[in-house]
């Protein structure tokens, strides 16, 4: 079966410092065999330094998320063992990231870290032309993205 590529892009009147973009969490859930659970809306900092996608301590407790183990993460003030949770999450394109690992983690001013587990299955574009940010994300990839070649033909010309 066929997967229809999917994207977003966000659009700013200034280059950004940080990529911020709303999302959906819920509790984990098979769609075949159980209702859809509430959604809650929050947003999400894309890191591309960051491995995985972590929770932060408050939604995960809103969620009433229970803790399915321990692990040992490194971060910018050192190593920590913290909890484990499971949830899906939903972007910005309608696209639902089913029963993915989150870590508990310390977030400023937002609730959600999107790591390179999630970035890593689509592809993932930042321009700053004009000293506006475009951020887009697409998934899944349909095409290798080289501004090598698009830079040649630009030279040429």
């Amino acid at each position: 079966m066929e997967q229809h590529s999917k994207h977003f892009t966000l659009d700013s009147e200034i280059i950004l410092k940080e990529l911020i973009t709303p999302l959906g969490v819920s509790i984990p859930f098979n769609p075949l065999d159980s209702p859809h659970p509430v959604v809650t809306n929050t947003n999400g900092l894309w890191d591309t330094g960051a491995t995985g996608t972590v929770i932060s301590k408050k939604l995960a407790k809103e969620l009433n998320l229970k803790p399915t183990g321990i692990a040992r993460v490194n971060h910018a003030n050192g190593v920590s063992d913290v909890n484990v949770y499971h949830i899906n999450l939903y972007l910005p394109n309608q696209v639902m990231f089913p029963f993915i690992k989150v870590t508990e983690g310390v977030l400023p001013h937002f609730d959600i870290l999107i790591g390179m587990d999630i970035i890593s299955c689509g592809d993932f574009s930042i321009s700053n032309f004009g000293n506006k940010t475009t951020f887009c994300f697409r998934i899944p990839s349909i095409k290798k993205t080289d501004f090598g070649d698009e830079i040649k033909h630009v030279n040429k010309d």
